[in-house]
């Protein structure tokens, strides 16, 4: 009778936990939320609206990444942890960080063209959403088109068959941005190339002193990484990265 006692008692707790809040919760309001005036056209173009924009933010990091300077920065950062052979460290949430705010802090005056140009007329109603897309869009094909390499840019004009424009304001976004990504990719690479050197040199002498000592089992890189952190450091080498960044993006 006890044991029978012992298994109720647990049950009649967790009853009364699991009714009391619902016998003195307030009922939920029913909340329904339409979507046009009721009219098949319109409530149609409506929904069609809402799809296309939320499909235009899902990709909109994607875009943004791809106009700025964020790009090349990443790529950078990441051969530098590569060059050096620490896997993890520094690791790759504060490399992406740093690399947000670089190309915040390079962006910015492009930025705040796009606002007086753009954004704040928009707001005030002074112009119209495709207006205001187009007045944004003048200030990045700007940038872009500055650190774009021609023959980059002739690869896709070439291709869609469009005449040669006379101002950066008349080619094609859809045009200028997988030209501008493709050549941001080859800079990068070039600086990491050459980042790569240094650190290169340290892991061949390295190896070839363990060699000519007879120490075969013994990992190189387990010996260059000390080396490769102490000339990172007397050289000051996050400085030079960043101040070969930011001289690299200069007008």
């Amino acid at each position: 009778m006890k044991k029978k006692w012992l298994l109720i008692v647990p049950l009649m707790i967790t009853l009364l936990l699991i009714t009391v809040p619902y016998a003195y919760a307030e009922p939920i309001p029913d909340i329904s939320i339409n979507i046009g005036d009721g009219d098949g056209e319109a409530s149609g173009a409506s929904t069609l609206s809402i799809l296309l924009l939320i499909t235009v933010l899902s990709v909109a990091p994607a875009i943004l990444v791809l106009m700025t300077s964020f790009t090349r920065i990443v790529i950078v950062l990441s051969f530098v942890k590569t060059s050096m052979g620490t896997n993890t460290v520094p690791p790759a949430q504060v490399l992406v960080g740093l690399a947000m705010f670089l190309t915040f802090f390079i962006m910015a005056p492009t930025f705040s063209e796009v606002n007086q140009v753009a954004l704040q007329p928009y707001i005030q109603g002074e112009i119209t959403q495709e207006q205001a897309f187009e007045e944004a869009a003048k200030p990045m094909k700007r940038f872009m088109l500055n650190h774009t390499r021609e023959k980059d840019l002739l690869l896709f004009m070439n291709y869609t068959g469009e005449e040669r424009p006379e101002t950066y304001e008349d080619i094609p976004i859809t045009t200028l941005i997988p030209a501008y990504a493709i050549s941001e990719l080859k800079t990068a690479f070039q600086m990491g190339f050459m980042i790569f050197i240094p650190f290169l040199v340290i892991d061949m002498i390295v190896a070839s002193t363990l060699m000519a000592m007879g120490m075969m089992m013994l990992p190189p890189i387990m010996i260059a990484l000390p080396f490769k952190i102490l000339l990172f450091i007397l050289v000051d080498g996050w400085h030079l990265i960043v101040k070969s960044l930011l001289l690299s993006f200069s007008p």
